[in-house]
């Protein structure tokens, strides 16, 4: 019984800063704007932005996989570090996110923009100004940055895991380097993938400021529709409607990745 009493605080906590917020949110979605009447009608104009929600989701799964890509190695080199150093380049990966988001996206502002820093040493070398700003491949980069340490700490934490008697055996078969990180490093890190990919694709997903600093008007994201409908529109029904669809996207990543990484990886192991 004093076990179960020390869920209390936590229960507390879910029901008066998640359960309640959501119910709010179900209720708006659900309500007319004028009226406060229960209907559909803010779920089916859902549909007038499928393209952005497609878009958001593309540009998410894009920064995903480039983090995955970057973080990986990362991640394995810091792994076969000795533990002195394995400490200070996790700090390093770590550091970036003890600075505020905003600051970092701004950041990137004052570096791509046409008079940034990066245009200017173009410019001083006789060179033309390039478009490094106001596009998605910017948007990309924003998110890349902002989420890249959320690839690699996961990845980090399922190599650190592997038994290296699983490497020794593979070695003692007669596997070469690329044979061991091919049957054995990479199957047993899948877990460590779809997890980053998920934590990356979550917060990338919903982005709105990233989308704002370094896109152009043609780079909103449905993180940056649900801000407007709340403070420009003035239409928070339809807001709460976008971001219980949002919501579904998210949860069917989770879902997915609940899916896929609920084995340890050793069985997909074939040597």
């Amino acid at each position: 019984m004093k076990n179960k009493m020390l869920a209390v605080p936590y229960l507390v906590w879910m029901a008066v800063f998640t359960i309640i917020p959501l119910a709010i949110v179900f209720y708006f979605a659900f309500t007319d704007t004028v009226t406060g009447e229960a209907t559909f009608r803010n779920i089916v104009l859902l549909g007038q932005y499928g393209s952005i929600l497609f878009k958001s989701a593309w540009l998410a799964l894009v920064s995903s996989l480039l983090c995955l890509i970057i973080g990986y190695p990362v991640a394995y080199y810091i792994a076969g570090c000795s533990p002195r150093k394995q400490r200070f380049l996790y700090m390093l990966v770590m550091l970036p996110m003890c600075m505020s988001f905003l600051l970092r996206t701004l950041a990137w502002v004052a570096l791509l923009e046409d008079t940034g820093i990066i245009n200017r040493f173009i410019i001083t070398l006789g060179l033309r100004p390039l478009p490094l700003i106001r596009n998605d491949g910017a948007v990309i980069l924003g998110m890349v940055y902002n989420f890249l340490p959320y690839m690699i700490l996961p990845l980090y934490s399922v190599i650190m895991k592997i038994d290296p008697r699983l490497i020794e055996a593979a070695q003692d078969l007669g596997c070469n380097s690329r044979q061991v990180f091919g049957k054995v490093v990479l199957p047993l890190s899948l877990p460590g993938m779809i997890s980053g990919v998920t934590m990356v694709f979550v917060p990338a997903v919903s982005t709105f400021y990233i989308s704002q600093k370094l896109g152009s008007s043609g780079t909103a994201l449905i993180g940056d529709v649900i801000e407007s409908q709340f403070k420009t529109a003035y239409n928070p029904n339809l807001g709460a409607a976008m971001s219980l669809g949002l919501m579904a996207v998210v949860f069917t990543c989770i879902a997915l990745m609940n899916r896929f990484s609920g084995d340890d990886g050793e069985s997909m192991v074939t040597v």
